[in-house]
């Protein structure tokens, strides 16, 4: 292995293969393994810490009440065999704002198969990229549930991207409970991005397989009991990542880039193609409603990683999100065995809206912005009704250096003109999934952009982190504060905020 004892011997990226970051906070065995998505930014951290009073650098907004959680991929042990960042083990990092002081916890989500590598002192999942020697792991594939992450009925709920185990978290010490079953439900597998409505405090659930059903969806009350669920037929099994969610209806995705089930049947792993002359498909459906009231609307060809809003506009239902007509880039040279995971982990799309006519069938879709972003988040007191901001992270293209999934900036939009506002993080700083924080006692009736936008953010010239605070309505202005944590924040994958007037209210 080529020893390259300093990432920043490459200034336009954070890690090049064969290159090496030391760090005292991490794993010894990530030195023996050429795959940057364990080096740099990306390299996992030992510490779990628990400190008050963190330094803030600028003014702290004093109606900034809740907390900003994270999650992402942060394996515990060497892994098995190719490392894939879907199997490092979730690891949630919480930034809690009360009371003018800030205070910083971090903890693995404490998983089923976490908890037998832990007895046996080493991992044992064949991961997803394989070989799959499935006799040799009690568990398969490890279900890292380190994907998604939101509040619901006082606790976290953290997830995996592929329809995993859901596991239910203590919001306040991070410490994992065990699994988040729903009451009423026999299943106990989710996808992540299931939603909640801030309205009714009601669960907007999906599943999805490999067997018939290939989908269900469903919903479950404020306090986690099944009100009704529903098969969905599909031509196959799918992987959809994400709905839509209005007041009355989900939209579910019917999506052209799926797996070969011949091959998994055979040989045990998937085969991904994104079949170009094939239509896209939304669903829609009443909440509550049965498959015979669901209705499918043909759109061109893409791949939809994450929707920002969705609404009901007289006839017409409007759907934002990102849109990707390439979701798995073509491999480059030099890579060897890892090349297909870097070419899908090069995250290529844009801000797109859809608008679907419940009364004609008519579909209309298009740009909002070319600019390659991803990992949209809107204000969650707008979820189901009619919005026009959308928070997203620039992404680089290949060609803009962007060898690995990295966000580089905060991209402001006004999605009714298309309008955008960015804040670049700066010449090797990285940042996270940005959220929404509404201002302490703001309504749905409040302005949309009356609150804040917080990010982690970590810097590869030094390696420390921030949690950045933005005025909404200010994005590029730059952050107002800027808290700086205890350690070094390893890249993660989805973030959300929880308000203080939930989060800190007796229990």
């Amino acid at each position: 292995m080529q020893n390259l004892s300093r990432v920043s011997e490459y200034p336009s990226v954070e890690h090049c293969i064969g290159g090496v970051a030391e760090f005292s906070d991490t794993q010894s065995w990530i030195y023996s393994l050429d795959n940057p998505y364990l080096h740099g930014v990306y390299a996992p951290t030992s510490n779990e810490l628990d400190v008050a009073g963190l330094q803030v650098e600028g003014e702290l907004p004093a109606d900034l009440y809740g907390a900003y959680f994270r999650n992402g991929p942060n394996p515990l042990f060497q892994p098995k065999n190719r490392y894939h960042p879907f199997d490092g083990d979730g690891m949630v990092h919480g930034v809690y704002f009360q009371d003018g002081q800030v205070a910083y916890r971090n903890r693995y989500v404490n998983t089923a198969a976490l908890q037998g590598e832990r007895s046996d002192g080493r991992s044992v999942s064949p991961g997803v990229m394989g070989p799959f020697d499935y006799q040799l792991s009690p568990f398969g594939i490890k279900d890292t549930s380190n994907t998604d992450i939101f509040y619901f009925n006082g606790d976290l709920m953290s997830l995996w991207y592929n329809a995993g185990h859901p596991y239910r978290l203590d919001s306040a010490d991070l410490s994992t409970r065990g699994y988040y079953d729903l009451e009423g439900r026999s299943k106990r597998r989710l996808s992540a991005h299931s939603k909640v409505d801030p309205n009714t405090g009601e669960l907007l659930f999906f599943d999805y397989g490999d067997e018939p059903p290939f989908m269900t969806c469903g919903v479950a009350d404020a306090g986690g009991k099944v009100l009704h669920e529903v098969e969905i037929e599909l031509p196959g099994p799918r992987l959809p990542h994400d709905i839509g969610v209005t007041r009355n209806y989900t939209i579910l995705h019917d999506l052209p880039f799926f797996h070969d089930m011949a091959v998994l049947r055979k040989h045990g792993y998937r085969v991904l193609t994104f079949h170009r002359d094939m239509p896209t498909r939304f669903g829609l459906i009443p909440r509550h409603g049965s498959a015979s009231e669901l209705r499918w609307f043909e759109c061109e060809p893409c791949y939809v990683l994450h929707t920002s809003n969705c609404w009901e506009e007289g006839d017409w239902v409007v759907m934002d999100g990102c849109r990707s007509t390439n979701p798995m880039p073509d491999t480059q040279p030099g890579e060897g065995e890892l090349a297909h995971m870097l070419a899908y982990m090069r995250l290529e799309a844009n801000n797109y809206r859809w608008r679907f006519n419940l009364r004609t069938g008519e579909v209309r879709e298009g740009d909002i912005d070319d600019l390659n972003t991803e990992f949209n988040k809107t204000n969650p007191l707008y979820m189901g009704r009619k919005s026009r901001f959308a928070y997203h992270q620039r992404i680089p293209l290949l060609h803009e250096g962007g060898l690995t999934l990295r966000f580089t900036g905060l991209v402001k939009y006004d999605n009714e003109t298309g309008r955008r506002w960015q804040w670049d993080y700066g010449t090797g700083v990285f940042g996270s999934e940005a959220v929404f924080a509404p201002r302490r006692g703001a309504t749905a009736s409040s302005a949309e952009d009356d609150g804040y936008v917080l990010t982690l953010v970590t810097d590869s010239n030094n390696w420390q982190s921030h949690c950045l605070v933005f005025d909404a309505t200010a994005i590029d202005a730059g952050p107002v504060a800027r808290v700086r944590m205890p350690h070094r924040v390893p890249f993660g994958f989805h973030a959300t905020w929880a308000r203080g007037e939930e989060l800190f209210a007796p229990r």
